[in-house]
């Protein structure tokens, strides 16, 4: 079957995506950066404005002055697409991480270039592609750009909640893996704090009265680190310890900070079961306290029949284009573990093939950009179709 003329054009883009690309990518947003999101959702903002119709928004989120950007096109439809993203970068303004080198014909490094600033513009590109086709008319579509999936998106929570019940399909433009697959399923995410409590003492006249908090915490922390290779399906990093002060001081103060993820609910529970457990083993100690704060705050996302017939489909579209897409279970959480819960169907991770996230490697394949955002317009034009 033929592509529609502006989905077949896309080819011709590559060029001028990429010099976009870098434009975007080049303005840090930054999770923890106000100026840099402002600066940066101004500049989707323009963009929508010269290439969709409608005219898009910002939307105030509880908790902070970073705001959402929202586009909606034909609410009356029918049938309605919900395209999420994200404009935050795990990069602060002081990162090293700024600018981008084009690396050969294929691939573009850069902060953000993938994850997601590279999916923002593919999103883009295929709905300005799908917007030309006689067709579009029948289907409704919004675009939902948030600030803060990098730091957990607890300031689009609600909105999310909001959102996802008034839409038939979300489609999550996170990148794809680096031998291209989508995401099936993803893990739980959440972080556990711990703080252990013990007493403070002089360590040459007194040490017998002290209790060493930082001792006590760390040789806690290899058992749980073995929760890992414990519980199936469930996976724990111990990412950061703190406490003491002066040195000449029994420490009474130890903080650690533990990132977890659980494929599914059950798992999570088990995980958070067994860290209380292992708590006690100080607790019993005299002398100590060992306090644990913190919860999953992304549930994990599963698959559903629809939304594996959704993605048939969209197989079919990867297949039209001229090459084979499959998808895979990841440990990593998105924005689709809060929007599958909320009440709509998810295809995840169908953004450009991205490798070296969250690191001064991290690169998009452009060639991908443009095949999955003709994929992505071919398959909202069958659904207009229909």
């Amino acid at each position: 079957m033929s592509l529609p003329p502006s989905v077949s054009a896309l080819a011709s883009r590559r060029e001028a995506i990429a010099e976009q690309l870098v434009a975007w990518a080049e303005i840090n947003s930054g999770s923890d950066h106000p100026a840099g999101l402002d600066r940066m959702r101004a500049a989707l903002l323009a963009a929508c404005a010269v290439r969709l119709p409608g005219k898009a928004e910002t939307v105030d989120l509880p908790g902070t002055s970073a705001r959402a950007l929202r586009l909606t096109v034909r609410p009356e439809a029918d049938f309605q697409v919900l395209c999420s993203g994200h404009y935050d970068t795990v990069y602060g303004a002081d990162h090293s991480f700024q600018r981008c080198t084009r690396l050969d014909e294929h691939w573009l490094q850069g902060p953000g270039v993938a994850d997601m600033k590279g999916g923002i513009l593919m999103m883009l590109e295929m709905l300005q592609a799908f917007e030309a086709t006689p067709e579009a008319a029948n289907l409704g579509w919004q675009i939902l750009l948030t600030p803060d999936e990098e730091i957990g998106s607890a300031g689009s929570l609600a909105l999310f909640r909001e959102t996802a019940p008034q839409f038939d399909l979300a489609l999550i433009f996170e990148p794809g893996r680096a031998n291209g697959n989508a995401v099936r399923r993803r893990m739980g995410t959440g972080i556990f704090t711990l703080t252990c409590h013990g007493r403070a003492a002089h360590a040459g006249r007194d040490p017998h009265l002290g209790r060493n908090a930082v001792v006590a915490l760390g040789g806690l922390l290899p058992a749980i680190d073995a929760l890992t290779r414990e519980l199936p399906d469930v996976l724990v990093n111990v990412g950061t310890i703190r406490g003491g002060s002066a040195v000449n001081m029994v420490p009474d103060l130890a903080i650690a900070e533990v990132n977890v993820r659980a494929a599914r609910p059950a798992e999570a529970a088990k995980l958070a079961t067994r860290l209380r457990e292992l708590a006690e083993s100080i607790n019993a100690r005299d002398g100590y306290r060992l306090e644990i704060a913190g919860r999953f705050n992304r549930p994990p996302k599963e698959v559903s029949a629809i939304e594996a017939d959704w993605f048939a489909k969209w197989q079919h579209c990867a297949a039209s284009v001229g090459f084979k897409l499959d998808w895979e279970d990841v440990g990593g959480g998105s924005d689709g573990n809060l929007l599958g819960p909320a009440g709509v169907a998810c295809l995840d991770g169908i953004g450009p093939i991205g490798v070296g996230l969250h690191s001064p490697a991290e690169k998009v394949n452009l060639t991908s950009l443009v095949q999955r955002a003709q994929v992505a317009a071919l398959f909202l034009h069958r659904l207009a179709q229909r």
